[in-house]
């Protein structure tokens, strides 16, 4: 991309502002339609358990094994694959994460390659339960992580567009959190929200190419594709120079086995590669 391309991308102080309000932010389309049909193949590839740099995902999704009509989460595609890296280490998506997060080093902490199937009724589901990034995360000290939601397909309510909560970021830990909940609404009768707060969510329509950023603590998730066709996209995670490693008996996620560090050090080296600057 060039620069005048990235800077007609990068947030005005307005959007920081909004952004820092509301836990989210819509960019405007970074990848191209010729980028998306050739990262849309290595999408595939990796299905298909074709791994072009030889090393394996964390776990991942295998056509002829895993359920067809199931939603699709691979973890670290880019150890896998060079084009899938790009998008995960873009640079311009780690300008705009640094200046929504006022940070002045900008990370990869892990990609998560997803793909809703197309189902066509409506009637089944592939829901993402409502959650905050953070609770999966616990071996942060601190929330200063920070979400890029790559649409690789147009997404809207039809084929179960990501939907954010204003303001939730600012709410703490909620007591409900479940990436794999199906049913959305009970989760959400059943969650208890800080005095004067509502629970409205809105969601995300995006082009193909956008980008969205949502705060660790922004509580989202997603209802069902009932399109004929996928949702894909990938969630490039990232987080602040100054993330540091917490040690708790929470389950250990695998970039604290990485790390195999002490309470306090920063992440940071080859494992976590630095879009920004």
């Amino acid at each position: 991309m060039s620069g005048l391309l990235q800077m007609q991308c990068l947030p005005e102080e307005k959007d920081i502002r909004f952004f820092e309000e509301n836990g989210f932010w819509v960019s405007p389309k970074i990848f191209s339609d010729e980028q998306l049909e050739k990262i849309i193949a290595r999408q595939d590839r990796i299905y298909r358990g074709e791994f072009e740099t030889g090393r394996e995902p964390v776990c991942n999704w295998l056509e002829g094994v895993d359920n067809p009509r199931a939603l699709r989460k691979t973890d670290n595609s880019h150890w896998s694959d060079s084009i899938l890296r790009t998008v995960a280490t873009d640079p311009t998506i780690g300008t705009i994460a640094a200046k929504l997060m006022n940070a002045d080093v900008i990370r990869l902490w892990h990609d998560q390659l997803l793909y809703k199937p197309g189902r066509g009724t409506g009637k089944e589901t592939a829901n993402v339960g409502w959650h905050q990034d953070f609770v999966y995360w616990q071996n942060c000290k601190e929330p200063t992580l920070v979400t890029a939601w790559v649409a690789f397909t147009d997404v809207d309510l039809s084929n179960g567009c990501m939907q954010a909560v204003p303001r939730s970021h600012k709410w703490g830990l909620v007591n409900v959190n479940n990436f794999f909940e199906q049913n959305l609404e009970k989760q959400q009768a059943e969650m208890e929200l800080p005095d004067n707060e509502v629970f409205k969510p809105v969601p995300l329509v995006m082009k193909a190419g956008q980008v969205s950023f949502h705060h660790a603590l922004t509580i989202h998730g997603s209802g069902a594709n009932a399109t004929d066709t996928p949702r894909r996209s990938m969630a490039v995670h990232l987080m602040t120079g100054d993330t540091r490693y917490r040690d708790t008996p929470r389950g250990r996620h695998f970039n604290a086995q990485i790390l195999n560090g002490n309470d306090g050090d920063l992440y940071e080296g080859d494992a976590w590669p630095v879009l920004y600057p």
